[in-house]
């Protein structure tokens, strides 16, 4: 009986707690959105909320996450699945036991350390690519982003991958298939739930990073398709006017949760796109 209220008090806890996150972005948002107008601020192309001439248009800092996400979505899922198809259609025991915790070990280094690892060492490799690109850029914290991200890809894709009956592979074998159309043209269909909802499930972490895009992508709100500018995301920009330097009461200091609310709504969609993916393409296998 004890442990059953222990269980019921940490759920509510947690139920409490996701309640108050959102009552507080509610509340002070409002106090933003009494002053400048849902509109001006979902449709304007200029957010310049801490110079003298304001603009709160908040597109700079959605395309900015949007690009910086894209980048890195485009990184995990092509490498992510790679490795998913590898370690569940062709890696002996032995190197899955071995290869698997190395790629779930990066999703274990903090965040901080990708950034500087973006700004000090894929960044100057990318100059020398791009020479007009500056050390602040969307890609760089993409490419890094991406490859922090791939193992959540990779595992949760090898999961589902896993699942699949070996009835279904001894049945593709059995007329004739090689083990790549097997793994392409059967495994990864039939996991396709799956590896779509670990595909969202990623994105939605890339949407939420802030270290990354804090310390490689630079601080510049700009409206840019250009993956070798500078821009800044929803996250850095949460990030820099929370250093505590802007008076609390303030428009500007409202913008956070302004955008911290834009940020919560975008993950929340994102997060209830995937379980209906996964509702929707879900494999019950007897």
């Amino acid at each position: 009986m004890v442990a059953v209220w222990t269980l019921r008090i940490a759920a509510l806890v947690s139920i409490a707690t996701t309640i108050a996150i959102i009552v507080t972005l509610l509340r002070e948002s409002a106090g933003f959105f009494a002053e400048v107008s849902v509109w001006d601020f979902l449709t304007g192309k200029t957010w310049t909320p801490m110079f003298r001439d304001k603009s709160f248009g908040v597109l700079p800092l959605v395309m900015g996450t949007i690009l910086v996400a894209a980048i890195a979505g485009i990184v995990a899922l092509s490498v992510g699945l790679a490795s998913a198809i590898y370690l569940s259609e062709y890696a002996p025991d032995r190197a899955r036991r071995i290869i698997k915790p190395v790629l779930e070990v990066l999703a274990g280094i903090p965040t901080v350390v990708y950034g500087f690892f973006a700004l000090t060492f894929v960044s100057p490799i990318l100059q020398d690519i791009f020479p007009d690109m500056i050390v602040f850029s969307a890609l760089s914290a993409g490419l890094v982003m991406g490859i922090m991200i791939m193992p959540m890809v990779s595992t949760l894709s090898e999961d589902a991958m896993v699942a699949v009956p070996r009835s279904l592979r001894d049945a593709a074998y059995a007329l004739g298939a090689t083990r790549f159309e097997v793994a392409t043209k059967v495994v990864v269909p039939a996991a396709l739930g799956g590896i779509i909802a670990s595909f969202v499930l990623a994105l939605s972490r890339a949407i939420g990073e802030t270290m990354i895009v804090t310390v490689a992508a630079g601080a510049t709100p700009n409206l840019t398709f250009n993956p070798l500018e500078a821009i800044q995301a929803m996250t850095a920009y949460i990030v820099q006017v929370s250093l505590g330097e802007t008076p609390q009461g303030t428009i500007e200091f409202k913008t956070i949760f302004a955008v911290g609310l834009l940020l919560f709504m975008i993950t929340l969609a994102m997060n209830a796109f995937g379980r209906w993916v996964v509702y929707k393409f879900s494999e019950k296998y007897e």
